[in-house]
């Protein structure tokens, strides 16, 4: 599938506890399926584009299940068998605004993907690569097969994106910040919310100061406040839609499927900001991280508005 998606990591199964209280109250638990990379491609599958998700699955029914969910949305799965478990979370909310997530993915199938794992030929041939911030945190392997994927697109002439996707719990401010910099020099497309920003630049301008870095789209994903851009030096802002929030998780994965699918069938910058800020928005207001990614007559009936392309 050349011309779509191309993008790899881990992803988990995930167990969501019912209900609102502490864990041991949760009445029951939703088995669902995970991953900031995959969400993407389930994102960007749904509207319409061609996404293909590599990573490494256990011989467990996590990865089973991983692989089904992913393709009956439309994504192509290039599962990379592994010995170990696959990556599970338990995730569930303390109260009405605090969700809290417990990983168990030490040592797991997705963090021993390797340099080795990576197809070439396809990756060479796509529209762009995709990576996130989180992959590199998982195991050294995992960060030489981030970079090594970076350099494989760079060579062949395809843009490489990065979502930033900061993540405490893996490893600490210091440690990522020189990674993640040295990944956003070597990416023409940047997202990230103000915290992370402030990770690899302490300009008081965050969006100025990572495209200093080098990319030439850079997308400040600021939640209800919406988003502020600066794409091939015109800078651009969209507000965030006004909706009932159901569930916060994987609205910033489908804001950036909507701007990367409308960027694969060479949209303006205004339609893609526009289609991302609908995407992120749609999503909070079904549960999961990806199961109710948007398609494009979702957004249409969001805006009342057909941005259907």
């Amino acid at each position: 599938m050349s011309g779509g998606l191309f993008t790899l990591g881990e992803a988990m199964g995930i167990f969501v506890a019912d209900g609102i209280g502490p864990l041991d109250h949760a009445p029951g638990f939703t088995l669902a399926v995970g991953g900031a990379e995959s969400n993407v491609a389930v994102g960007v599958a749904r509207l319409g584009g061609s996404a293909t998700w590599l990573g490494r699955l256990g011989p467990d029914s996590a990865g089973s299940l991983i692989a089904a969910r992913l393709r009956s949305s439309g994504v192509r799965v290039l599962a990379v068998p592994d010995a170990s478990p696959t990556g599970l979370m338990i995730r569930y909310r303390r109260s009405a605004q605090f969700i809290h997530a417990d990983y168990h993915r030490a040592g797991s199938a997705g963090s021993h993907l390797n340099p080795a794992d990576l197809p070439l030929s396809e990756l060479e041939s796509a529209g762009i690569l995709h990576i996130t911030g989180i992959t590199p945190a998982l195991s050294d392997t995992a960060r030489a097969t981030v970079f090594a994927a970076v350099e494989a697109a760079r060579a062949a002439g395809v843009p490489v994106s990065i979502d930033v996707n900061y993540r405490s719990k893996l490893w600490s401010r210091s440690d990522a910040a020189p990674i993640l910099r040295d990944l956003v020099t070597r990416a023409d497309v940047v997202f990230a919310g103000p915290d992370e920003a402030a990770i690899l630049t302490d300009a008081t301008d965050p969006v100025a100061g990572l495209a200093a870095l080098g990319p030439t789209e850079v997308i400040i994903k600021d939640g209800a406040r919406g988003c502020t851009a600066l794409i091939d030096g015109t800078r651009l802002t969209a507000d965030a839609l006004p909706v009932t929030v159901i569930d916060p998780v994987g609205a910033g994965d489908a804001f950036v499927a909507g701007y990367l699918a409308d960027r694969l069938t060479g949209a303006p910058p205004t339609t893609r900001l526009h289609t991302a800020i609908t995407a992120g928005a749609f999503a909070v207001t079904v549960p999961g991280d990806c199961q109710g990614a948007p398609t494009r007559p979702d957004l249409t009936a969001l805006t009342g508005t057909d941005i259907n392309r």
